[in-house]
């Protein structure tokens, strides 16, 4: 089978799992051309990883060999970005977030829905096999009914992270740590229990950090079914901690707690399970292994070639950017709010 060709745009810190992810596919994929408006970034890029690169994303665009882009630039750029590709009928794998804004997002999806490409998130919690283990767990019934599921993202972030240009800004980053940082814990929360109907919140910017968005935020939530859960994410917590997700059932508790899964039942039976070295807690966002990204990839190849939607569509991702709003919604109005 010939090698599917792919375009690369954004070549900042987001780029190093995707493209190690690439090189660990070679044998299924292969890099066109790589684009950064920065010289210098696509001249280390080219030394570090091989690739090609381009000085103008039309070249990406308009060359017809090439089947899909993988966009890794600012979230304020994306909308833009896959309508270009959607023109061009290239299939898109789009670094979390969607976007912004709920709105922006909303018509990203449906630019990508009605021009009949792939539009798959890089949400790649939903991949670590501790994540499926956790998931297998709930849809076989071993939990019983839901009674409770809670989230907790307990990063560091140091003020030379936002000292950044455009970090933590409404205008680029459209948001502070649930956003950025809490995204990827509260998507799995969602995947696994569903979305709440309902959000009571309290959001802040707190002394420790300089910055125009939300570094710490809490959550109580109600489901549909009755379950209660709550939600605590922050970046004020040095020197960071690995994401917990909480699911109490009638038949047992299970908490995933970054590479480990441990379920104990009320038949007296337990799991432990554990998962490759997590990371990106601390100082450094992206001390990761990134086998999850190569999962992720891997999933996006799959539904090209084989016709099937990647497991996170654009649509589904939106789930969880209804919760974000919803928290930061109920914490500006001191109201309940639904997602």
């Amino acid at each position: 089978m010939a090698k599917l060709r792919i375009g690369l745009i954004g070549l900042g810190m987001a780029a190093a799992p995707h493209a190690k992810a690439l090189l660990d596919l070679k044998d299924r994929v292969e890099v066109a051309a790589a684009f950064s408006p920065t010289p210098a970034r696509r001249k280390a890029f080219s030394e570090t990883y091989g690739f090609l690169t381009c000085d103008d994303a039309e070249t990406i665009f308009s060359d017809p060999s090439i089947v899909a882009v993988m966009i890794l630039t600012p979230p304020n750029t994306h909308l833009e970005l896959v309508r270009r590709a959607a023109e061009a009928h290239k299939h898109v794998l789009l670094e979390k977030p969607l976007e912004i804004t709920q709105e922006r997002a909303r018509a990203m999806v449906e630019v990508a829905e009605h021009a009949g490409i792939k539009l798959s998130i890089v949400l790649q919690h939903r991949f670590r096999p501790v994540s499926m283990a956790f998931a297998g767990l709930i849809n076989e019934g071993r939990l019983g009914e839901i009674a409770s599921a809670s989230a907790r993202l307990h990063n560091w972030r140091p003020q030379s992270y936002y000292d950044q240009p455009g970090r933590g800004t409404q205008a680029r980053d459209g948001g502070g740590v649930l956003l950025t940082q809490a995204i990827h814990t509260l998507d799995l929360l969602v995947s696994l229990a569903g979305l709440p109907e309902e959000v009571r919140a309290y959001a802040a910017t707190s002394k420790v950090h300089r910055m125009e968005t939300e570094d710490l935020a809490m959550a109580a939530i109600r489901f549909a079914s009755g379950a209660i859960g709550t939600v605590s994410a922050t970046t004020c917590a040095y020197p960071g901690y690995p994401d917990e997700i909480d699911v109490i059932g009638t038949r047992g508790m299970a908490r995933l707690g970054g590479r480990s899964l441990a379920a104990s039942f009320h038949d007296g039976t337990e799991i432990s399970i554990e998962d490759e070295a997590a990371g990106g807690a601390g100082a450094d966002p992206m001390a990761f292994p990134h086998n999850h990204h190569r999962a992720v990839l891997a999933d996006f190849l799959d539904a090209i070639e084989h016709g099937g939607e990647p497991r996170v569509t654009g649509r589904e991702a939106l789930k969880v950017h209804r919760l974000i709003d919803a928290i930061l919604a109920a914490a500006e109005s001191g109201q309940p709010e639904r997602p």
